[in-house]
């Protein structure tokens, strides 16, 4: 068996160990062809892969650079560069990336999402909304260019169309409880609560004891007045994700009528 085949096969194996999560054996692999081919490009790249999914983007940064180095007109490498950088919150060095990565492959609708999430990270939304109208040309399918764009949306303040936008996503997706929580949270801001109410529940439906769809349904309930129903979710909301839902409902005014009551204020108390 030849270099080349060996080097196939820890590719097979890399990619395999990638997908099932085990970041030590996967970055084995890689580290293995690169010993003996360190101008390997693709194995940098995949490298960098694999540690961004680990949640280790400065080191991922570090093996695109060296991908890119090697192959300065590999656009996976420099998509790879953007999404590890967009993680750090790093949104301008993110968009250089996937500008570099678009020259390269213009019609690769995923290179167009993280654009488009990039420029939501700098609050463009405008020009978030213009990448993921791409991505909807690019796969008409793409259930998150449509929940994105009504983001997006929403972040506008163009709630009516961002409910469009998000009615488009969930008919390709029905089981999308994000998709659900969020057109819940629209319907809230149209003070469409029955429908907003619907919404969480579908979300609950699809993912049970979701953080996200009680403390919804806690503002809708919150802002009807019924403070006994949103409180008790306000607390099983609490009881899934305490820390997020705390820092939330201390300054969400749908709960400004509860913030005197006592039982609201001993629920966002943190330790």
């Amino acid at each position: 068996m030849n270099q080349g085949d060996d080097s196939q096969i820890l590719y097979s194996q890399g990619h395999a160990l990638r997908e099932s999560s085990q970041i030590d054996r996967t970055l084995a692999k890689y580290d293995q062809i690169l010993a003996t081919q360190p101008d390997d490009y693709k194995a940098w790249s995949s490298r960098g892969y694999a540690l961004e999914s680990a949640g280790r983007y400065e080191e991922a940064i570090a093996s695109f650079n060296r991908a890119i180095a090697l192959k300065s007109r590999f656009a996976l490498a420099w998509q790879g560069r953007g999404i590890a950088q967009a993680k750090l919150t790093r949104y301008e060095d993110a968009l250089d990336s996937f500008h570099h990565a678009l020259k390269l492959q213009p019609g690769d609708y995923r290179a167009w999402q993280n654009h488009g999430k990039a420029l939501m990270g700098l609050c463009r939304y405008k020009e978030a909304i213009a990448s993921f109208n791409r991505v909807a040309e690019l796969n008409p399918v793409s259930y998150k260019a449509w929940y994105n764009k009504g983001v997006a949306l929403s972040c506008l303040h163009r709630y009516t169309e961002a409910l469009t936008a998000l009615n488009r996503a969930l008919t390709i997706k029905a089981s999308c409880y994000y998709a659900w929580n969020y057109r819940g949270m629209v319907l809230a801001k149209l003070g469409q609560f029955e429908d907003s109410l619907q919404s969480f529940d579908q979300s609950l439906k699809s993912k049970a004891n979701n953080a996200n769809a009680l403390y919804g349904k806690a503002c809708c309930y919150a802002l009807q007045n019924d403070s006994d129903r949103a409180l008790d979710l306000l607390k099983q909301a609490i009881g899934y994700s305490p820390y997020l839902c705390q820092l939330m409902a201390k300054t969400d005014p749908s709960f400004n009528k509860l913030r005197q009551d006592q039982r609201f204020q001993a629920l966002v108390q943190t330790g």
